[in-house]
């Protein structure tokens, strides 16, 4: 039986819970090892307002549901003592439903999983971790990271690297190798698909179940500590993808969880995503927002995550996301919009930049909804960025056309520029563009061999000049051949190839003058921080534009979209003297076929276009120039 020991659930937290202000409730629901009266057991607490009964079943009591009941109360949480029960024990919560059926359910709030397939929550002790991070967390508090260079490399661990055997590794195995490699390829941060737990491999994390719960496949939650430690600690910060958009069905998760629509909405208008088969979390109960809120918080707080990327916020915006005509009901006001989410989306945003200055919200929305990235305060959802969607479909649109036919659709690389500061954007080439038929990036360009080689490392200048933080998935660093496959590691047999060592080669460098270069990051979000020079000559398809920082300090970029030498060409500069040429995408050791200009451009006193100097240069075949300005 449970212990007879006083209710340790405070009022106050529970009246906080049931308002949706208890932005901690992980520290009073879930199983916790403690001690009572002396007697070391585990403390149970579980929401389900509609039980008849709730219980502790578990590999301590051969699965009972009447061995060891919970104590009711009127908020709907019901919670006891289990003596003699410590770390490691397997449980499920035993819960009768209003009509008498039993349901065992896994914790809503558990910190560990059994190993997929299998489903039972597992008793943690508390962290032994002994974080190193202090200084790292305070300067990311100081930090505006708007002006500071960030270029992600966005990964499954799971199919990143495995082992010998083709075995998951370890969190630690896993930072051991990535760490050093993200560092020499000058990347500034690491974006990891769901790590919380979830039951199918297929759903690469993004139908989660123990939303608490790093994954068992890589090991326990303070291997993922000392994954992120290990990260801080060379100066690497780590951004999770986080998924409160939807939740899977399966029959020990969430759905139905006391018996009755709790987590998930009643109304299947409002409940189901009926293009996934997921249920929507129901945002105007007080006790579900706390659940979501008090997770992102916990990311943050116990794992030391630099910030979290929003999953699927389209999806929660509108009614009528993925419905036909007569799938959904208007708002009050006989929208589209879902207010209840969007309120959501508003609090969740204000507490995570009240409570951790520095750490990044980035929202991965695909629509126009205004000010996505915009102040609270003033009307806007509050993310700290939003990838640009429409930027990557129009720039691999004009990427993969023939050159001949570029001329056409110079509109793909310039319109973006329409809207490039309406908010504050992150460039994305994600997983979700080299997967389900869709080809990798190498195999998205046209042409030859050598053709498709320098029409992806043009297309990454492009992406590493524009105004917008950068993100970049595994394996397209290295043009990687196949496919994305969650099921085995990336090809990396393929990086020793000239052709690929030579991309790599380029995206090192790309990352490490977007370091050293103001001017490539330090007015991302401000108009004064880009300038065409030249949009219009698509006959020859070239585009040149200008880069500036806030000391005025410029760099200047031209791109040739043909396979077309174009020598003796005249560009405008903004200023007279020597500038360096600090990239050449058509480089020899890029795989390239080594047309540039040795290396420097001279700009003279001679106006051209709208500029007072001007300069004559050789721009190589489907290549890109970065030139960098005197003094």
């Amino acid at each position: 039986m449970t212990s007879k020991v006083p209710a340790a659930l405070a009022d106050f937290d529970l009246h906080l819970f049931g308002e949706g202000r208890h932005w901690h409730a992980q520290e009073f629901l879930g199983a916790h090892a403690s001690e009572a009266h002396g007697i070391a057991g585990t403390r149970f607490a579980v929401w389900a307002p509609h039980a008849k009964a709730v219980s502790v079943a578990g590999d301590f009591n051969a699965w009972s549901h009447t061995a060891h009941p919970l104590r009711g109360s009127d908020s709907g949480v019901w919670e006891g003592f289990i003596a003699g029960i410590g770390s490691g024990a397997l449980y499920k919560f035993a819960i009768q439903t209003p009509h008498g059926e039993w349901l065992l359910k896994s914790d809503p709030y558990g910190r560990l999983f059994e190993m997929r397939p299998a489903t039972s929550s597992v008793v943690v002790a508390p962290s032994a971790h002994a974080w190193t991070d202090a200084d790292w967390i305070a300067r990311r508090r100081e930090t505006d990271w708007q002006r500071e260079p960030v270029s992600i490399y966005e990964l499954h661990l799971g199919s990143w690297q495995r082992s010998a055997d083709g075995a998951f590794l370890n969190y630690r195995e896993i930072a051991r190798r990535l760490v050093p490699y993200v560092v020499s390829m000058g990347f500034t941060h690491v974006e990891l698909l769901p790590v919380s737990e979830h039951p199918f491999d297929g759903s690469w994390g993004y139908q989660t179940i123990g939303l608490y719960a790093p994954t068992r496949r890589h090991g326990e939650p303070d291997d993922f500590r000392w994954f992120v430690d290990h990260c801080h600690a060379h100066g690497i910060g780590v951004i999770l993808d986080w998924v409160p958009a939807h939740f899977p069905k399966d029959a020990h998760g969430l759905r139905r969880f006391d018996g009755l629509p709790l987590y998930e909405y009643p109304e299947p208008h409002r409940g189901e995503h009926p293009e996934w088969g997921t249920l929507i979390y129901d945002y105007g109960r007080p006790q579900v927002r706390n659940f979501l809120m008090s997770n992102a918080l916990y990311w943050i707080e116990e794992f030391h995550l630099d910030g979290l990327r929003v999953d699927a916020v389209a999806s929660m915006l509108y009614l009528d996301y993925g419905r036909n005509p007569g799938q959904w009901q208007p708002n009050r006001y006989g929208g589209r919009e879902h207010l209840e989410a969007v309120q959501f989306l508003r609090d969740f945003n204000q507490a995570m930049h009240d409570v951790h200055p520095g750490a990044l919200v980035i929202a991965e929305e695909s629509t126009s909804w205004p000010d996505v990235s915009g102040a609270v305060e003033y009307g806007g959802l509050g993310f700290s960025m939003k990838w640009d969607l429409g930027w990557m479909h129009d720039s691999l649109d004009y990427f993969k056309r023939d050159p001949i036919h570029r001329r056409y659709h110079a509109n793909h690389l310039t319109f973006g520029f329409m809207y490039a500061w309406t908010e504050r954007f992150v460039l994305p080439l994600s997983h979700d563009e080299v997967v389900h038929g869709k080809s990798p990036l190498i195999y998205k360009m046209p042409g030859d061999e050598w053709q498709k080689f320098a029409n992806l490392r043009l297309l990454f200048v492009f992406m590493w000049t524009r105004p917008g933080k950068k993100l970049l998935f595994m394996g397209g660093e290295f043009a990687q051949t196949r496919e994305w496959d969650h099921d085995r590691e990336l090809d990396w047999w393929l990086d020793r190839q000239p052709l690929h060592a030579g991309v790599r080669a380029l995206i090192g460098d790309l990352n490490r003058l977007h370091r050293e270069l103001p001017a490539l990051h330090e007015l991302d979000a401000e108009p004064q921080g880009f300038t065409w020079i030249d949009c219009n000559n698509v006959d020859e398809s070239i585009f040149v534009y200008r880069r500036r920082d806030s000391a005025g300090r410029e760099v200047v970029i031209v791109i040739n979209a043909t396979p077309v030498v174009r020598t003796n060409h005249r560009i405008a500069l903004p200023s007279a003297g020597v500038w360096i040429e600090r990239l050449n995408s058509d480089a020899l050791a890029y795989g390239g076929s080594g047309v540039g200009n040795s290396g420097r451009v001279v700009a003279v006193e001679e106006p051209w276009m709208s500029l007072d100097c001007s300069a004559w240069i050789t721009v190589p075949p489907l290549g890109a120039l970065v030139l960098e300005g005197p003094g």
